[in-house]
């Protein structure tokens, strides 16, 4: 379900020569950058980076930061990281950055799966010499930070649901929100970062019947904070994450006069895998089409780009 797909009758070597002829002309051609690196898929293009190098003696990934600026730049090289590469190389700039990014641990590690979470802290350790949960550990606080610890670890069980602790869940995560101690808040992650998406399927099910009330709106009421955008994010995810990915586009579109790196990073890393979902999401809950609202707030070539991915329709606009 994404927008990005292998191209047929793929030819690395010459890719690699046209980028090559792109970037290292007088004036660089953003044109065919675009047209060649958001029309291939992660694999091809890791190819295409292969007989970059092997034909000029050059890191494709260098020369497209030293010909390129500002947006433009972070989504071309964005597109040539492999996924698990690209989700370490956003964490480390949300943790070791001027200032920490919370949003970013939360859209990531919320939203990827116990193999995804694995490879990212491999990932994680290659690039930067250094332990994402030690990282975490000394960037981040309170229950947050215990909450992403748990996250991290990729524990998460797999397939296993119970319908009879499915209630004992529901009771513990209804205390949670009614006590709010240090305890209660434990207990809570626990259930949410270590069931499985089934179990927890019931769990918030069971939640409804004891309490009267959706699980998400519980949580907003009795907690604040990253904490509380972190346990959201995690419901959020379990339930759709289609809808969770369309929800934080249209708030980094909407809300923040553009958050660019938002926006980038939600359309490189979903682009094959739920983007075409996403894009369904967003017109079906806000009327209006991500391609639309893109096309209203980017200009130029990084425009250009991200409608790319995006891949609208000509009913999209």
């Amino acid at each position: 379900q994404g927008t990005i797909f292998p191209v047929p009758n793929f030819n690395p070597i010459m890719d690699a020569q046209l980028l090559g002829g792109a970037l290292q002309g007088i004036s660089c051609e953003k044109d065919v950058l675009i047209e060649i690196l958001t029309q291939r898929c992660n694999s091809q293009r890791l190819m295409i980076a292969e007989a970059y190098r092997d034909m000029y003696g050059r890191d494709l990934i260098t020369d497209l930061k030293e010909n390129l600026s500002h947006h433009f730049k972070e989504v071309m090289v964005g597109l040539m990281y492999p996924p698990a590469s690209y989700d370490a190389h956003e964490l480390w700039h949300a943790l070791k950055g001027v200032d920490i990014e919370e949003k970013c641990l939360i859209d990531i590690l919320a939203s990827r799966s116990n193999m995804e979470i694995f490879q990212m802290k491999e990932a994680y350790l290659m690039q930067y010499n250094n332990d994402l949960q030690q990282d975490i550990d000394s960037e981040t606080s309170g229950h947050f930070r215990d909450t992403l610890m748990n996250l991290a670890q990729g524990t998460r069980m797999e397939g296993y649901a119970d319908p009879s602790t499915a209630v004992q869940d529901a009771m513990i995560l209804w205390e949670a929100c009614q006590q709010k101690t240090g305890e209660h808040k434990n207990m809570l992650q626990m259930i949410l970062c270590n069931r499985s998406h089934q179990q927890l399927w019931m769990v918030f099910q069971e939640f409804q019947n004891i309490s009267g009330q959706d699980i998400v709106d519980a949580i907003n009421e009795c907690y604040d904070g990253y904490f509380q955008e972190l346990l959201v994010a995690i419901v959020l995810c379990i339930r759709d994450k289609p809808s969770y990915f369309a929800y934080r586009l249209y708030n980094a579109i909407h809300d923040f006069g553009f958050h660019n790196k938002t926006v980038i990073r939600i359309l490189i890393a979903r682009s094959e895998i739920d983007l075409m979902n996403i894009r369904q999401r967003y017109k079906e809950r806000y009327g209006k089409s991500l391609f639309h609202d893109i096309k209203h707030f980017a200009s130029g070539h990084y425009e250009s780009a991200l409608l790319a991915i995006c891949a609208g329709d000509t009913e999209d606009y």
